[in-house]
């Protein structure tokens, strides 16, 4: 093999390793409880490499030997099955230390994963909806629910206590740097501690098969200070301030149509419930559950074409015009 083409041998073999970190990955854990299954994996690898390991080397030697015993006249006696059968014993023994030591090493991570026991948590619901993610903090001072959609935000080195559940058919509620998957089913509440311990985004995803769009079933985590959390919070409390421009106050016209039957705007006449609440839609990163950034472009063509996005969606197309679609665009970039 020439040095080129080893060269491109190499590089394909580090593609794979490109899976192995970033905004979505659970080998690159940024929380107490992704650290507890990062370990438990890495348990899992050597024990397993380990029997491997032997497994490959008594199969090695019981080809070796077996070759030997053709060759040699007279070389096979009992002593080879004495020690075929503690060669068994060996193995056999290193299979249930291996196992048993998986065994001890899942019920502490198990343990870890809910450690706290919920004392003091933040309380915060998501409910899986076909291909969205509705998101409610309850907030510590008033006991009131705060909505929104598509984007949690986590104090650092808090626990938050999520309690998931689903409006439809199963989802799986997954952020790989976080946490591990749990399932969000019909008819019932699961609970998931979340214990971030490093800033940034992080990606979520929904884990389960729900559907055509089941892809495009994402949202985003942003964990950061607890100060900043607590001030995004009380920001996300607060009724909607739109534009006073005359292009806002005619999409806000246009919302007040078919628009606010599905979806709700604090401290407007829009209460719908079918879709995500909008209240301060423009300060979240992504529009349609991750389908596409937030721009007013995205919201655009979102508005206008929803269908054509992401088909099979809830969101039906709206037969409004382009001045009209604009300007609706145009008040929904101004709800931050």
């Amino acid at each position: 093999m020439d040095r080129t083409a080893m060269k491109r041998l190499a590089l394909l073999s580090a593609v794979p390793l490109a899976g192995c970190v970033g905004i979505q990955s659970p080998l690159s854990p940024g929380g107490d409880q992704a650290n507890a299954l990062h370990d438990l994996f890495v348990l899992m690898m050597i024990v397993c490499g380990s029997v491997y390991l032997l497994v490959v080397a008594g199969l090695g030697w019981a080809i070796l030997r077996a070759r030997r015993n053709a060759l040699i006249p007279g070389a096979a006696d009992g002593t080879g099955d004495r020690r075929r059968d503690r060669g068994v014993l060996i193995a056999a023994g290193a299979i249930v230390v291996g196992l048993t030591v998986l065994i001890v090493g899942s019920f502490i991570a198990d343990r870890a994963l809910f450690a706290t026991g919920g004392q003091g948590a933040m309380q915060v619901r998501v409910t899986g909806h076909q291909w969205w993610w509705r998101i409610e903090y309850r907030d510590p001072s008033s006991g009131r629910w705060i909505e929104t959609a598509n984007e949690l935000h986590l104090p650092r080195g808090r626990t938050t206590r999520v309690s998931l559940g689903s409006a439809d058919v199963i989802h799986s509620f997954w952020v790989p740097n976080v946490a591990g998957k749990l399932d969000m089913i019909p008819g019932r509440r699961n609970v998931l501690d979340l214990t971030p311990r490093i800033d940034g985004w992080f990606r979520g995803q929904c884990a389960e098969f729900c559907g055509l769009q089941h892809a495009h079933m994402a949202f985003d985590v942003k964990v950061e200070d607890p100060a900043t959390f607590d001030a995004w919070l009380a920001r996300q409390a607060q009724p909607a301030v739109a534009r006073t421009d005359t292009v806002a106050a005619r999409g806000e016209s246009v919302f007040a149509g078919p628009c606010a039957t599905c979806h709700a705007v604090r401290g407007t006449g829009a209460t719908g419930r079918a879709g995500p609440d909008l209240t301060h839609i423009a300060s979240r990163r992504s529009v349609a559950a991750g389908t596409l950034p937030m721009t007013r472009g995205g919201l655009q063509g979102w508005i206008s074409k929803p269908q054509a996005l992401k088909p099979g969606t809830g969101m039906p197309d709206i037969p409004l015009d382009a001045r009209d679609a604009d300007a609706v665009a145009h008040y929904l970039a101004g709800l931050r």
